[in-house]
């Protein structure tokens, strides 16, 4: 339940920010293309994590690859790609695993950072427990964190970027069919009560993986978000919105 509501939050807060980032740079250099090279600059390592998990992973199913690239790209909609790996064309199985990679990717790399370096899975359960002592030297001690602000940096460079894309979720309708179907058949045919028991500690860690990583996206964004409002909110003030939509 805790990953079911976390996710659309996320999504909102990596969208606001997505957004509003771009649009910072606009306003500091008038000028679109610079605008969108600053904003790839800032989320760079994410990139970079999300389109080599994806490369990698190709390979490892043995995938042919014929492009790698994480230079941004505005798009006929209006929206910039960051980056993209171009793969041969394969079974959706494959085609939905390769797609799945950087959420996996970053949600590892998130989950590393925020619990061994920064001790916040500590935090967290100190807060759930009500020990609001606790908690609060917790915190206390993670902001007296030496390089606090750039394990910061790489939380929010690396948990932003690593959703996939429309075309990273591609082959997941079917998968998600195949497992229902699967499931269904395994149910009637007995053996539901031993499938659960193999994979039921898997999924439970995958999921508590999955959550952690996003808990300490949406916790690093909300930190982020009056810090990006009230960059642009200043400049704003020396830029109407009149010669801003002429940039756009």
């Amino acid at each position: 339940m805790w990953l079911l509501g976390t996710f659309p939050v996320l999504l909102l807060l990596q969208r606001w920010i997505s957004r509003h980032t771009q649009i910072i740079f606009l306003l500091l250099t008038r000028h679109p293309g610079m605008a969108v090279l600053l904003n790839q600059l800032v989320f760079l390592p994410g990139v970079i994590l999300h389109e080599l998990s994806h490369w990698l992973l190709a390979r490892l199913l043995g995938v042919r690859t014929m492009g790698f690239s994480v230079w941004p790209k505005r798009q006929s909609d209006g929206t910039v790609r960051l980056g993209y790996v171009q793969t041969e064309k394969v079974d959706f199985l494959r085609e939905a695993l390769i797609g799945v990679a950087p959420l996996v990717a970053g949600c590892a790399a998130v989950v590393l950072i925020g619990n061994q370096i920064l001790q916040l899975d500590q935090v967290a359960i100190a807060f759930a427990r009500g020990d609001w002592d606790s908690a609060s030297r917790g915190l206390v001690s993670v902001m007296q964190y030496a390089d606090l602000l750039v394990w910061l940096y790489v939380l929010f460079a690396l948990s932003n970027t690593m959703m996939p894309s429309a075309s990273d979720r591609r082959a997941w309708p079917l998968v998600g069919l195949l497992l229902l179907g699967l499931g269904v058949g395994s149910y009637f045919a007995g053996v539901g009560v031993v499938l659960q028991e193999a994979v039921s500690q898997a999924i439970a860690l995958g999921v508590r993986v999955i959550s952690t990583a996003f808990s300490v996206t949406i916790v690093v964004d909300l930190v982020v978000i009056p810090v990006v409002y009230g960059i642009e909110w200043m400049l704003w003030q020396f830029l109407p919105e009149h010669k801003l939509a002429k940039l756009l």
